[in-house]
């Protein structure tokens, strides 16, 4: 029998000082054993429900709260969170706050620990079994990579064998691959222990795979919660509201005008299979791909790397291999995506270029400048390196301001009309008065790219520019990242976003245990099903089902697939779901 384990009752809450309702009379109820993910735009309240559920709001983060939250039958209004927290275990986006102790196995029975329960290290051990952590227990925290600590976060809550897990963007910061274990994680922990699952999610494909239902979100109310297959069918609401379904399920809806396409749309590979693979068959259509990237043009080199290793001496004074033997040459014009699993060794790669680190074999040349003998000062008139997270970029108190610092620095003549361009081109001419630390993800992200543009460099190297974005706002700097194109000469970015890979990479470098161990364009890497495999890759969805359904030649954007599938002519149709 269905049983309710969390209900949410005419809940309203406003933060101090805050004009608008964040969450606005809201209504829904989460049963025992469901595998539920809350969806929703930037501000629609996604994260501030979910803290409702276990007493930080209204307890920890004041404000007017109104309503009720039911845990089972218990009113949180009426319990600490410390208790609450007892059954319930939250993992949050920054989860590596959570993180405490030296060593795995001392973090994951920390919280045990801490209640005091005689049984905690048990505890911890079972959670980091479950997790998949139990080789590494000894290991030291700062020796692991990004999806070992996001497990940890994980298995530090698990250990008190909570009802409910809730887990804020999951895999905001991974590979593929290490995203795929995270959700196998999830699942496992739903379907064998029988936890209730919530996840704040924007990766619609990962939804489609692993969840049971939907909440969406907007503008503080929740709109409605439906089984998966019938919410990621909801394209045209969904992408009003900026949220994207799975590539497969936007181009099902696309073509909806064709009898093979039904209510209910294909969400997976597999189903998209089936789907589309009956139209083929009906209408014996083969399909010739008009354009792909051609092979770069030789033009003028402006980064080498010549025989380059890298080698860091971790705390026990053991030398750590970073890169070795990298040996490639960058020319003008190439729009370059460096890829591979976590720890790869893709930042290094592009700190070495930007001279933030020194090589300690082999020679690093920036515009006949060898970066080993060459000051950052002197490197940074032709190299511009935009960091992962915006706000380590910003200096003064004002967007004009941050854009305009390195060039008055500089002394370059006429940077007012250089910031009225850039402040133009990056949308940020009606901000530019505003503190860029007070701004939306989004809004940060396309601050960091303008003040590398305006650097007018030769070279920009971005590191993972759409981490932390939802889909919508990742759009959005997908169209900054062509702006770039009139202000540099060649853009090098290190990502896990395959599909802004496949959407603007002009060349591919695959990395695996610090060395390049393929180099080539989307043909060539997309269609190496062991090299993928070996680097934890995984293709965007509409990639891998031209593969599966033997197209003549791959296809690479949502636009192309339905442009091949339609025997209409749609020129001067607007594309609304690419």
């Amino acid at each position: 029998m269905v049983k309710p384990i969390i209900q949410v009752k005419d809940v309203s809450f406003t933060y101090p000082g805050a004009e608008e309702k964040v969450l606005n009379n809201v209504n829904f109820t989460i049963n025992e054993g469901e595998f539920v993910a809350i969806i929703g735009g930037n501000g629609s309240g996604k994260t501030t429900i979910c803290k409702t559920f276990n007493g930080l709001i209204p307890k920890f983060y004041v404000g007017d709260f109104e309503g009720q939250v039911y845990v089972g039958n218990r009113d949180t209004s009426q319990f600490s969170v410390a208790e609450l927290s007892k059954e319930i275990g939250y993992v949050y986006q920054d989860f590596e706050n959570q993180i405490m102790r030296p060593t795995v196995i001392e973090d994951a029975s920390f919280v045990p620990l801490n209640y005091g329960l005689a049984d905690y290290k048990e505890r911890g051990q079972w959670a980091l079994e479950v997790t998949g952590l139990t080789a590494i227990a000894n290991e030291f925290i700062w020796e692991l990579s990004g999806g070992q600590k996001h497990l940890l976060a994980i298995a530090g809550v698990l250990a008190m064998k909570p009802k409910i897990l809730i887990v804020d963007e999951p895999v905001a910061q991974l590979d593929p691959q290490h995203a795929e274990e995270i959700y196998k994680v999830l699942k496992k922990l739903n379907e064998q222990f029988g936890i209730t699952i919530i996840v704040i999610e924007h990766h619609a494909e990962l939804i489609a795979a692993y969840c049971q239902s939907v909440v969406l979100m907007d503008k503080g109310r929740m709109l409605w919660k439906e089984p998966v297959k019938v919410a990621l069918s909801k394209v045209d609401e969904l992408v009003s509201r900026s949220i994207y379904p799975p590539q497969i399920t936007q181009a099902a809806k696309y073509l909806e005008g064709h009898e093979a396409v039904t209510t209910q749309l294909p969400l997976t590979v597999e189903e998209g299979i089936v789907h589309f693979g009956k139209f083929l068959q009906a209408t014996n259509t083969s399909f010739v791909k008009k354009w792909d990237y051609q092979t770069q043009q030789e033009t003028q080199a402006v980064v080498k790397m010549e025989q380059v290793s890298l080698q860091f001496r971790n705390l026990k004074k053991q030398r750590k291999q970073v890169l070795k033997n990298i040996d490639t040459t960058f020319y003008e014009g190439e729009r370059i995506a460096i890829v591979g699993n976590n720890g790869a060794g893709k930042s290094s790669f592009i700190k070495l270029i930007a001279g933030i680190v020194k090589p300690n074999h082999g020679q690093v040349t920036v515009q006949s400048i060898v970066t080993k003998h060459a000051t950052p000062e002197k490197l940074g008139k032709y190299v511009s390196y935009v960091y992962q997270n915006p706000e380590e970029m910003f200096i003064e108190d004002s967007v004009k301001k941050e854009i305009e610092l390195f060039l008055k620095a500089r002394k370059v003549k006429g940077y007012d009309r250089i910031v009225d361009t850039i402040l133009h081109d990056f949308a940020l001419t009606d901000l530019q008065e505003r503190d860029a630390r007070l701004l939306s993800g989004g809004q940060k992200r396309r601050v960091s790219l303008a003040i590398g543009a305006a650097m007018q460099p030769t070279v920009i190297l971005l590191d993972e520019p759409t981490a932390n974005l939802d889909i919508a706002t990742k759009k959005h700097v997908v169209h900054m990242l062509e702006a770039l194109k009139d202000h540099v000469k060649t853009v090098v970015i290190a990502t896990h976003d395959m599909q802004l890979v496949s959407e603007w990479a002009t060349r591919i470098i695959v990395m695996h245990n610090g060395e390049i161990i393929a180099d080539g364009n989307r043909q060539e890497i997309f269609l190496n099903q062991p090299l993928l495999q070996k680097a934890g890759l995984v293709l965007p969805q509409i990639v891998e089902l031209s593969r599966q359904l033997g197209l003549s030649e791959t296809i690479y954007t949502v636009e192309d697939f339905c442009q091949q599938f339609d025997s209409i002519e749609r020129e001067d149709k607007v594309f609304e779901y690419s």
